[in-house]
């Protein structure tokens, strides 16, 4: 026995190390954070390690904290911990909701508490959970979008039973697998803003409003390094998204006068020469930051001199007497990168010819950025390809979940992007763990999933947020001559699935009208389609049909320019539907549970060791 214990002691050593790590993990540990309510009283920090995640809350009251990933944002179907310190002994309990918001003890204790604190103004409250648990009552990490939900009280759990939170909760859509990046401070760096000026939003569901602008950093060339958006306080919910253009380098300064509604009949000519999106933010998103390689270009004659910024403002409520000033702020620096950024806008050319039938549980679309496009505009400007490194995933209200599909040689590879639990509110672009190379004769399909099971009309593609989009939003270097790589499916296949069979030629109307048969004479194809007697079999039979009709290329430049792929049919590739994810590895906490009962042993060594050593260990 004696000639075991320099080795019993090393492991003894090691485990009580482990179990005694209870100074916390220092704030470097957790990379990202967030503030999850409106007061500031209650910040998540967070961080990812190997399999788990690693979670820090700092709550100001004195009381339980509770936490919990729900993929309704609500308390139904939850997955909750709710921990604190009462009476200077911590306690952290792994819950679960049912579908009527019962919480319940979860038997499988998944969340592993390393630290605890409370002060006399906050509750801190370190713990661990692996990403994928084996628990039916818990929710799976992953690199979609999730609903974190958050309470708190002023006593703790035990004090009176469960205390109702009461006002004091709430729920923030998060990507808690974000990969870190490298942060350059912009502390000191100059910046201009481009921002709207007393907007009058109408007191309508819908307004797209656009202003032009002059970028300030003329005459010699520059990087921006950061973008970040300036929402106008009491707005974040009216102000949807905000693209900014290129626009044509021909233009003078007398564009600058006014903004006007977007894609109106009155407005100015100048606005239809900006086509090529440079940045785009969304509802929910916060401020993007570029590799410390990778910048976006001002000052030379190939960049972007004019701009327009296209702000989407959302007022479901018809709220009257609205005023904005929100907009962008620019961060730039003289000490130029290794590569210029670029922007490609890929999947479903925003159309009525995008379409979706009513009451449909599940109704997928797809965009394609063919193989024909990349193959003659990467061929032309970059045969070597190109280098996605973050992307934005787009769509409106009925959107469920959408996936970026990339083909290399008509194989399929990892995905480029996803998100299994969009969220039409939390929008922004997602840095990819790996840059991916996007080669000549690759094919790119944004999938997107939609849900109308609350509608009794068809849904069109359009620019309302009860309309729909299909869109990925590409940022990747060296920037080449392509801004748009899209598609439209064939409109007259889609209107045979209803009957019809002509249509009056020449066109002279949009939408156009139907000829025959005789229930749809003279009916705009929007009012035919609405017309049909939709079901969810036909809604089935109608989205196999869609999937695989010939699609138009929309392959564009910048300055309104095409490739001479524009415009062609093309027939979208040979894919495997549905999606095949890949499978999860799940760790049960039956590890975990053998690690604290390595921990039981070690104390229960150092024990026996104390009581029964006469002389000091060598």
């Amino acid at each position: 026995m004696r000639r075991l214990r320099p080795w019993a002691l090393v492991l003894g050593g090691l485990l009580c190390a482990y179990a005694g790590a209870g100074a916390g993990p220092a704030l470097q540990s957790y990379p990202h954070s967030a503030v999850l309510d409106g007061a500031g009283a209650y910040r998540l920090r967070w961080g990812r390690r190997g399999s788990a995640l690693a979670l820090r809350l700092e709550v100001r009251p004195r009381g339980y904290v509770g936490f919990g990933l729900s993929a309704s944002g609500s308390m139904a179907s939850a997955d909750i911990v709710v921990g604190g310190v009462e009476g200077g002994q911590p306690y952290l309990q792994d819950y679960f909701t049912d579908e009527n918001r019962v919480l319940k003890k979860d038997p499988q204790q998944d969340y592993h508490l390393e630290y605890a604190m409370e002060n006399s103004t906050h509750t801190i409250l370190a713990f661990s959970r692996e990403l994928h648990t084996c628990d039916t009552n818990d929710k799976s990490i992953t690199e979609s979008t999730v609903r974190v939900i958050w309470a708190y009280h002023h006593k703790d759990m035990g004090e009176a039973g469960q205390n109702y939170h009461g006002s004091n909760r709430g729920t923030k859509s998060l990507r808690l697998l974000n990969p870190e990046r490298e942060e350059v401070s912009s502390a000191s760096l100059p910046y201009f803003d481009l921002t709207n000026k007393d907007v009058p939003v109408p007191d309508k569901d819908t307004t797209y409003w656009c202003q032009m602008f002059k970028i300030p950093v003329q005459h010699e060339k520059h990087h921006v390094t950061k973008v970040e958006p300036l929402i106008q306080k009491g707005h974040e919910n009216l102000v949807h998204h905000i693209l900014l253009y290129q626009c044509s380098s021909n233009l003078n300064d007398s564009v600058l006068d006014y903004g006007h509604e977007c894609y109106h009949p009155n407005m100015p000519d100048s606005f239809l020469t900006c086509e090529t999106v440079i940045f785009a933010w969304a509802i929910g998103g916060e401020g993007f930051t570029y590799p410390p390689h990778v910048g976006l270009s001002i000052g030379t004659a190939a960049d972007p001199l004019f701009v327009l910024m296209e702000v989407h403002y959302d007022n479901p409520s018809f709220t009257e007497g609205l005023i904005d000033n929100s907009g962008l702020r620019l961060i730039y620096t003289p000490v130029l990168r290794k590569y210029d950024a670029g922007v490609i806008e890929a999947g479903l050319w925003v159309s009525l010819f995008h379409n979706i039938p009513p009451g449909m549980p599940e109704f997928v679309s797809e965009g394609h950025c063919t193989l024909e496009c990349l193959e003659e505009a990467l061929g032309a400007e970059r045969p070597a390809g190109i280098q996605v490194f973050a992307v934005l995933l787009h769509a409106h209200l009925a959107g469920r979940a959408i996936r970026m599909r990339h083909f290399h040689n008509g194989e399929e590879q990892k995905l480029l992007a996803y998100d299994d639990e969009f969220d039409f509110n939390f929008q922004e672009f997602q840095y990819l763990k790996e840059e991916r190379t996007i080669l000549p004769g690759d094919n790119l399909v944004t999938e997107c999933h939609y849900s109308t099971v609350d509608r009794i009309r068809m849904t069109w593609g359009g620019l309302s947020t009860r309309n729909e989009m299909c869109l990925s939003y590409l940022l990747y270097y060296p920037r080449i001559n392509l801004t748009r790589c899209a598609s439209i499916p064939d409109i007259m296949e889609q209107l045979q699935f209803i009957g019809v069979k002509e249509i009056y030629r020449p066109v002279r109307t949009w939408p156009f009208i139907i000829k025959s048969p005789k229930q749809y004479k003279n009916l705009s194809f929007m009012d035919a389609m609405n017309k049909f007697k939709w079901s969810k079999s036909e809604g089935l039979s109608y989205n196999q049909l869609v999937l695989k009709l010939p699609v138009n290329v929309r392959c564009s430049k910048t300055d309104n320019a095409e490739w001479s792929i524009q415009g062609m049919t093309a027939l979208p590739p040979e894919i495997e539907r549905p999606y095949k994810t890949e499978p999860v590895i799940c760790s049960s906490s039956s590890c975990l549970n053998c690690c604290l009962f390595l921990n039981l042993l070690c104390i229960v060594y150092i024990t026996a060791s104390t009581i029964g050593n006469t002389g000091p260990f060598v």
